[in-house]
This record gives structure tokens, C-alpha cells and sequence, in this order.
């Protein structure tokens, strides 16, 4: 059978959004994840249109711009990654204290299924766009509450086991938020505890009615103590008392995009069926806002030999040693900050600093063992120190027979 890694490999760059490419909420580094460049202010860079059902037609959201700088400002340009969402803009130029809107139409009309779109918002006076989200679930079918929140603390529903939390820039805090529900016929009283530091959550209306929803909002403080992929957990209590977590078929299964077959990840061993936590996970990088021109052309830059490392056809239960050698080939030393890998078959070395110049060479151990047969694409995410790439993926595929 043919291998088609190369395709699965541009899948999983879109699985994992990007991260080297997509500019985070606190792309620009100011405290507020919604504020650019201390030029512009959204409020908000995320709209969830939670449930909807096909039957609803088109569904619109507006974003506010408020102009927080001494200058005016002009959205240039507003970019869909999607013909099936139409937006408009403010075309004119937005006096400092004024604001603008970006609206945008999700057509609704591809049937059931989630969905995630993003808008490039271009901004005169701020070096990098801003990335709008549209998101939510559209369904064939009105579905009950228990079907639409089907992983179960007792009668409190949530969606999903893992919530994503997306980058955050060290020293940002970023806020997001999800719905959960009242499974049962009582209100219910919810706290938490065991709350990781850097963690806040905060309900829309407690207790939750009976048969109703409200949302869950949640804060994380990125204050340098990590890096990378950084899970946050807390344990829900509902009227007073922890409960294991229920799930319901396939609703902790991660959904694959196609061409994506070969990806193999696991999810986190602390959530799920059997636990008493949400986890909420956000991918740390560093944070570039207050360097000069002069310290951003002579920082490190990372280029990797080979992104990919391809040990072609073993045995299952072989071990395979990967290994990438990566250049700098800036005029600063090269630090790496942490390397994730989304598998605990594949089990990345220490990489040590980089000098001007040099390289240096990040090992990998994979045990195939217990891995499905077939394609296998595994991937490593290494933040480092450079605003060129301050996340670099590398891959290790093959097949297993």
C-alpha cells in the first residue's frame, strides 16, 4: 500500500493551527490578550455561536475595534478563510477613542457538523494581523442536552473533556469561554476546586437552572514558570461534591481532518471517563512585543536540516532513534524553551543551547510498540527564543507492519 505521509503531514500542520505562522491574541504583547500593538482593542477575538441547528439559515457576528492609540487608525482588509462566510468592515479611518466593526455571516449551509473559521484582519499601525474566530456546531436536528454535552460530573454536561485554549505569550493572561449544562431537574450549585495557579473560572449564573445552560469562563496567566503545551485542570463540584466524569461514546475521541489518518496522538490520561477534572490546555511562547528592531534582526534563527525524519517500514514493537539537526543561523544564541511531543511512545532528548552558527542535534526515542499498524505520522513541537520561529514541528513517520 502507498504511503501518503506528505498529505497527512499538511493535515496535521492544520490540526495544529500553525502555531509558528498564526499570531496569538497576544501576538503584540500587551497585558490584554485583546489589545494589539497598544494601537487597537477588540472585544473580543473569539465568537461561539455554541448549538445551532442547519433550519436557522445564516448566523452573524460583530467584532468591535476600538482605536486605544494617539493615531488614526484603517482596517485595510478583512480576509475569509472561508467562501462560506462573508464579512464587512469599517471602511473609514477611526479617530484614537473611536471604534470600528468587522461583521461577519456564517452561511450555515453545509450541513451538520462543528466548525472553526478565522478572520485576517489587517490594521494599519500594528505589524502583524489579528486572527478573528468563528466557531460553534451546526446540527441537522434539534438534539437534547445530554446528547449535546455528553461528557457527565452528575448532572453538570460539558461538551468536551479537553478545552483549547489556543497560544498565549508569556506574561499575557487570555480568557476564553464554554457552555455548560444542567442535565437535571434541580438548579445546581457549582464550585471548584483544585484549581492550578495561573488558572481563574468563573460562572455566568449560579446556581444553573434546571434544564438550562450558562457559560463557564475561564482566565489563564502564562508568569514564565512554563512553557509550551500547559495544561490548567480544576475539579468541578457539583452541590458540594466532586463526581467522576461520564462519557458517552465517542465523545472523547479526537476529530481527525481527512488526509489525517496517519496522525497519531494521544489524549491526556488525566481527563475522561473515570476522572474527576476539566483540563484547559494552552500552548506558551515567548513573548517578542518589547524587542527593538535591532534585537529582532540579530536574534537566533533555527533552521532544521530535515523536517521530517522517515524510518521507512518496521516491525511493530521496534525502536526507532530520530534524530533533526538544527542550524542557527542568527547572530544570538539559540535557546530552546521545551519540545512537546503528542505521544508518549515518542519521547524527545534535552537540547541544549545553540551558538551563533553552529548546531546541535534534538534525538528522539519512539517505540513502536502498541502503535496502530499502518501510516504513522508523530510530530514534535519545539518552542524556542526566536520571533522567526518561535514554534517549530517536526515529524517522525513511517509504517509499521
Amino acid at each position: 500500500m502507498k504511503m501518503n505521509i506528505k498529505n497527512a503531514i499538511s493535515a496535521a500542520a492544520v490540526i495544529l493551527g500553525i502555531l509558528a505562522a498564526a499570531p496569538s491574541g497576544s501576538a503584540q504583547g500587551a497585558k490584554d490578550a485583546n489589545t494589539f500593538g497598544n494601537t487597537v482593542r477588540f472585544d473580543k477575538t473569539v465568537h461561539d455561536f455554541g448549538d445551532i441547528l442547519v433550519s436557522d439559515g445564516p448566523v452573524k457576528a460583530t467584532f468591535t475595534a476600538k482605536n486605544v492609540g494617539s493615531k488614526p487608525i484603517v482596517i485595510y482588509n478583512v480576509v475569509s478563510s472561508c467562501g462560506c462566510t462573508d464579512v464587512e468592515w469599517t471602511r473609514e479611518p477611526v479617530k484614537p477613542g473611536a471604534s470600528a466593526k468587522v461583521t461577519a455571516t456564517y452561511k450555515n449551509d453545509e450541513g451538520g457538523y462543528p466548525f472553526d473559521k478565522s478572520l485576517t484582519v489587517y490594521v494599519s499601525g500594528i505589524k502583524q494581523p489579528v486572527i478573528l474566530r468563528l466557531r460553534g456546531e451546526s446540527h441537522a436536528r434539534k438534539l437534547s442536552l445530554p446528547e449535546m454535552y455528553p461528557v457527565h460530573f452528575g448532572n453538570l454536561g460539558f461538551k468536551e473533556v479537553e478545552v483549547k485554549g489556543g497560544n498565549i505569550n508569556q506574561g499575557v493572561q487570555k480568557s476564553g469561554e464554554i457552555l455548560v449544562a444542567n442535565l437535571g431537574s434541580k438548579p445546581l450549585d457549582v464550585t471548584f476546586e483544585g484549581v492550578s495557579k495561573g488558572l481563574s473560572l468563573k460562572l455566568s449564573q449560579n446556581p444553573v437552572p434546571a434544564g438550562s445552560t450558562a457559560k463557564l469562563s475561564y482566565t489563564v496567566t502564562a508568569d514564565g514558570s512554563t512553557w509550551g503545551k500547559t495544561w490548567y485542570y480544576a475539579t468541578p463540584l457539583v452541590d458540594g461534591k466532586a463526581a467522576k466524569a461520564s462519557v458517552a461514546a465517542g465523545a472523547s475521541g479526537k476529530k481527525k481532518e481527512a488526509g489525517a489518518e496517519a496522525l497519531f496522538a494521544e489524549p491526556n490520561p488525566e481527563l475522561g471517563a473515570g476522572k474527576s477534572r476539566i483540563g484547559i490546555s494552552v500552548h506558551v511562547k515567548e513573548n517578542f512585543a518589547s524587542w527593538t528592531k535591532a534585537q529582532r534582526e540579530d536574534a537566533a534563527k533555527p533552521m532544521a536540516q530535515e523536517s521530517t525524519y522517515s524510518f521507512g517500514k518496521v516491525k511493530a514493537g521496534t525502536k526507532i532513534n530520530a534524530s533533526f539537526v538544527i542550524r542557527n543561523e542568527g547572530k544570538s544564541v539559540l535557546k530552546v524553551h521545551k519540545v512537546d511531543s503528542e505521544s508518549r511512545s515518542l519521547v524527545p532528548s534535552a537540547f541544549g543551547d545553540v551558538a551563533p552558527g553552529a548546531k546541535g542535534t534534538l534525538s528522539a526515542v519512539l517505540d513502536t510498540k502498541g502503535l496502530p499498524k499502518g501510516e504513522c505520522l508523530l510530530i514534535l513541537t519545539v518552542t524556542t527564543n526566536s520571533p522567526l520561529r518561535p514554534v517549530m514541528n517536526l515529524f517522525v513517520s513511517g509504517w509499521i507492519e
